[in-house]
């Protein structure tokens, strides 16, 4: 059974408009503003603060911000590699800080986040080449793939596949395992939940439609790195997809289980009855966000540690 503060907190996101003095919900479309939008997400995340004994150091890998997220007495040389969701066209070291810092703290692990480029000023696959970089500068740095776990939400959970998929076109070390959350898999966003869930899930209506479109741009949707639906996962390590039955991303992210699966890959697919997109994140506002995140970190830890 769904818990009261879960359905007290998704109502009040679900109805974020009416404290702007709106009737109507955010509406995505061509006369969206990513500028005035990253602003928005850049201000409320300032205010966020890091929890206990963690802190963050910032650096640059070739030219790439990112930042260390290190918990209290880490893992070894253990590394979680964290890609920020955002829609491909937000999200940065700042906004997901306190987000990563929650997986860091939960799985023990190092972790590592870092500035994707980002859509419409860079679209596919600048995103993705800068996620190979990172991951690729880990390696040099000594850290070896089996000491490596890659995992991200929305566009980082997208991103997450598209890595696995690259580095293996690429012949590069795979990491030991993956975990995606609320990951949209087909960028045509043809799937039936994207219609029969837009009211139900959290996220701004018609954001599937424009934010993807400025991400793909000029590419083939079905090209496997852009949309990893329609990639081979023969080969691919250990993944591990978390979604709520309320998100619009439901089917694809069964989908590519399906795929991942009959490729011979271990999938732990949970889903989670009238949870919304990316909700562990919001851990540990409620019961089901902070059991969600509880389990990725698991997931996280135990890829890396048993033998």
């Amino acid at each position: 059974m769904q818990s009261f503060r879960s359905k007290a907190l998704i109502w009040l996101i679900r109805h974020r408009h009416l404290f702007k003095l709106k009737l109507k919900s955010e509406l995505v479309d061509d006369n969206f503003s990513v500028t005035e939008f990253r602003k928005r997400v850049d201000k409320s995340s300032s205010r966020m603060k890091l929890p206990k004994n963690t802190v963050f150091k910032k650096f640059e890998i070739n030219n790439i911000a990112a930042e260390w997220i290190i918990p209290e007495n880490p893992i070894g040389n253990k590394v979680l590699l964290y890609i920020h969701g955002g829609g491909f066209i937000s999200g940065s070291c700042l906004t997901h800080r306190v987000h990563v810092a929650k997986f860091a703290h939960g799985s023990g692990l190092k972790s590592l986040v870092f500035d994707y480029r980002l859509a419409p000023e860079n679209p596919f696959p600048a995103g993705l080449d800068d996620c190979i970089e990172v991951y690729s500068w880990l390696l040099q740095q000594n850290y070896k793939s089996e000491n490596i776990i890659v995992g991200g939400e929305s566009a980082g959970g997208t991103l997450t596949l598209s890595l696995l998929l690259a580095l293996k076109d690429k012949k590069i070390a795979l990491p030991k395992a993956a975990f995606s959350i609320s990951p949209v898999t087909d960028l045509r966003c043809l799937a039936d939940s994207f219609k029969y869930n837009a009211k139900n899930d959290i996220a701004p209506l018609g954001s599937w439609d424009i934010w993807t479109k400025y991400y793909i741009s000029e590419s083939n949707p079905t090209d496997a790195l852009l949309s990893p639906l329609f990639g081979n996962y023969a080969g691919i390590p250990p993944l591990y997809i978390c979604v709520g039955t309320h998100e619009i991303h439901l089917n694809d992210c069964e989908n590519v289980a399906i795929i991942a699966k009959e490729h011979g890959v271990n999938v732990t697919l949970k889903k989670w009855d009238r949870m919304v997109h990316a909700f562990p994140i919001l851990s540990p506002l409620f019961p089901e966000a902070k059991k969600a995140m509880f389990e990725i970190c698991e997931f996280a830890k135990n890829s890396l540690t048993e033998q």
